[in-house]
């Protein structure tokens, strides 16, 4: 659990949650454990490299305590997006991770460092990264603690075995990959429903990481489909099949008729997008998905009408 959203976990981490949004959280804990899942909180506690001081520990302490009443099996501590071009800045967040796996029950710490991917958006955007910055980091954390990293490009259209082990040498450890699809909470991107089946990520890539995390879409019924073709390709190997893969999750998902529809639609859906649909065809598309009572038709009813709609001023304040 790491919203964007929730400022408890982001700009005003070093506040409690309050106390309704703490009970649906423990909840919500309590129905992942019932459902035989680990639950875990991702924390980006902003800016705190820049002076870890007692007041800064304090805070800190405070936020572990309560995600240990949570229950939580994982703890990410996220360092991305946020202004980072130091010098020693791996020395100083090595230094909070191992502060912070003295002070935390989960099982299992992992971190998101600062330059989470080659791609070149990130040094335009928050600064240069130091140099041997991957290195400087994999050297100085501890061999327990798992490291994020999205591939060549923050949303990497392909994954390579080569690419992955060249990242397992830097950081002397195989990286968890935090795979940015079908993610889409971007301005650009929410005006997409992200449907299709996974490529680009072969099988053989497995070897070379610790995990394959996905970041799933603001649609959680939808964000199923290609989920769950993810399995299939680890499963089926050379014999996966993405658009044969996407149609079956799709029906298993949503039923037969409506798993159907909506990959038959997938062209004005995930390529086309919401931002050039005339209104007759919105018309058209609601009154056929209106027909169908599924929260999966509920969802692509709500996209149709903008209802997730996300601009680059929200993400910017979050």
């Amino acid at each position: 659990y790491a919203p964007k959203a929730d400022a408890y976990l982001r700009r005003r981490w070093h506040e409690p949650h309050p106390p309704q949004q703490a009970e649906q959280l423990k909840a919500f804990a309590a129905y992942c454990r019932q459902q035989g899942m680990r639950f875990g909180v991702g924390l980006s506690p902003y800016q705190v490299f820049n002076d870890f001081d007692d007041k800064a520990r304090q805070a800190l302490l405070e936020k572990l305590a309560f995600f240990d009443s949570l229950g939580i099996g994982d703890l990410a501590i996220l360092f991305d997006d946020m202004s980072s071009d130091l010098p020693d800045l791996a020395v100083r967040q090595a230094e909070i991770v191992h502060w912070v796996r003295e002070h935390t029950a989960a099982g299992r710490l992992t971190i998101c460092p600062s330059y989470y991917s080659d791609d070149p958006v990130l040094d335009r955007v928050f600064g240069a990264r130091p140099r041997d910055y991957l290195e400087s980091l994999g050297r100085l954390l501890d061999p327990s603690v798992g490291v994020f990293w999205t591939g060549e490009e923050v949303c990497s259209r392909e994954i390579s075995a080569g690419h992955l082990q060249r990242v397992s040498d830097q950081l002397g450890r195989k990286p968890v990959l935090w795979d940015n699809y079908p993610v889409n909470d971007g301005e650009r991107m929410s005006s997409h429903l992200h449907l299709r089946g996974f490529t680009g990520r072969p099988s053989t890539i497995g070897e070379h990481l610790t995990a394959h995390a996905i970041n799933p879409a603001l649609q959680p019924v939808l964000t199923a489909i290609p989920a769950l073709t993810l399995a299939d390709s680890y499963r089926q190997g050379d014999r996966y099949q993405y658009m044969r893969s996407a149609r079956d999750a799709a029906i298993r998902v949503l039923g037969p008729d409506l798993g159907r529809q909506i990959m038959d639609d997938v062209l004005t859906l995930q390529d086309a997008g919401l931002d050039p649909l005339r209104d007759e065809k919105k018309a058209s598309l609601a009154t056929i998905y209106g027909q169908y009572d599924h929260p999966g038709a509920r969802e692509l009813l709500a996209w149709l009408r903008g209802d997730y709609r996300v601009t680059d001023e929200v993400v910017q304040t979050q």
